[in-house]
């Protein structure tokens, strides 16, 4: 035998000893069962961190929707105070029904039916999102501890949205139009023929008895006073101050104390509540509500409450190629104005 063939032979046998060594160490795993799902988060395995798997995005998210429903529930609102919540089961809403106060009346001969009046007043629904992305990377590193305050900020923003239409609604009435086709706040409403004034440019004022009586009782004498469109008094009971921040300390004075700055018996002790809100961007303006009727000064519109959504697909293009998973809250809504003869409302330009 050559020595060619000597070393073609030895080639052979170290082969083969070869396959068998592989085929003992291998056998094991051939008998393991591993879950796909398992064998999938093997491709995702860092050195540390944690495995980007649908189990894992699925206990993140979870926890995420935990914390914004927490902060939903718990977080303050005041909308309530001054706005009616409407529900809306379309894209619009057709309010022409504001154009008439009903009002019992003796029944003699044929029913008095209030027809609408001819202008129409709609309130569309808008759409409203906050979404904060959330970063793979942060994920297999577990630093997840920076997107439970933004959920929990989410969360509070979803529960103050009415509150930010609500007092939008307030910051613009001098401007926009109510269901009359006449600013909300306005000098020249017309009921029965006759012009009828909402608004006031009186600085709200405790520093005198006389003061007082010039501006806040000016408000609540001008309401009370409010007629429907046969005649007869509305019955109006002014119960709600509602002031931006610079005005609190006098609203407070007004509601709260015995006397005012000038030493006098204050007259309007007890008479309202007062609802100071950061939203309202004059400093002087304040307004004076009765949110004591069914129907309030302002509309909360609801098509859709404000919902938890989240993005977390891994097949996702914008998990492909950037990364990024994304999780935040939706909600359709709308705000508009109810009956003007619920609010007085000044500039206090003076």
């Amino acid at each position: 035998m050559t020595f060619s063939k000597i070393l073609t032979v030895l080639c052979a046998i170290a082969l083969a000893m070869g396959f068998i060594a592989f085929g003992a160490t291998a056998a094991p795993w051939d008998n393991l069962s591993l879950p796909s799902e398992s064998m999938e988060s093997l491709g995702f395995v860092g050195l540390a961190g944690l495995l980007v798997n649908k189990q894992t995005l699925s206990d993140v998210f979870i926890s995420l929707k935990t914390s914004f429903h927490n902060a939903f529930g718990a977080a303050p609102t005041v909308w309530q105070k001054i706005a009616m919540r409407i529900t809306s089961n379309t894209s619009q809403n057709d309010y022409a029904w504001l154009s008439k106060f009903p009002r019992m009346r003796e029944w003699i001969g044929d029913k008095n039916v209030k027809a609408l009046e001819a202008f129409k007043y709609t309130i569309p629904n808008k759409d409203w999102e906050a979404t904060i992305e959330v970063d793979r990377n942060d994920i297999e590193d577990d630093q997840l501890g920076i997107y439970g305050p933004q959920a929990q900020m989410a969360g509070e923003s979803a529960a103050q949205l009415p509150d930010e239409i609500v007092m939008a609604l307030v910051n613009d009435a001098f401007t926009n139009l109510g269901f009359d086709g006449q600013y909300f706040f306005d000098t020249d409403h017309l009921v029965a023929g006759a012009s009828i004034s909402n608004k006031l440019t009186v600085a709200l004022s405790a520093v005198s008895q006389a003061a007082a009586i010039a501006s806040y009782g000016a408000a609540r004498t001008t309401m009370r006073k409010f007629k429907d469109d046969e005649g007869r008094p509305l019955n109006i009971n002014p119960n709600v101050l509602l002031v931006p921040p610079a005005l609190e300390d006098v609203a407070l004075a007004l509601i709260n104390n015995d006397r005012l700055d000038d030493g006098k018996a204050n007259l309007y002790k007890g008479t309202a509540q007062v609802v100071v809100d950061a939203r309202l961007t004059s400093d002087t303006a304040w307004y004076l509500l009765d949110t004591t009727k069914p129907v309030k000064p302002f509309i909360y519109q609801e098509r859709k409450a404000p919902v938890f959504v989240e993005q977390t697909s891994q097949e996702n293009d914008d998990v492909f190629m950037r990364k990024k998973f994304k999780f935040g809250a939706e909600a359709r809504a709308s705000g508009g104005y109810g009956f003007w003869q619920l609010a007085v409302g000044s500039t206090g330009a003076g």
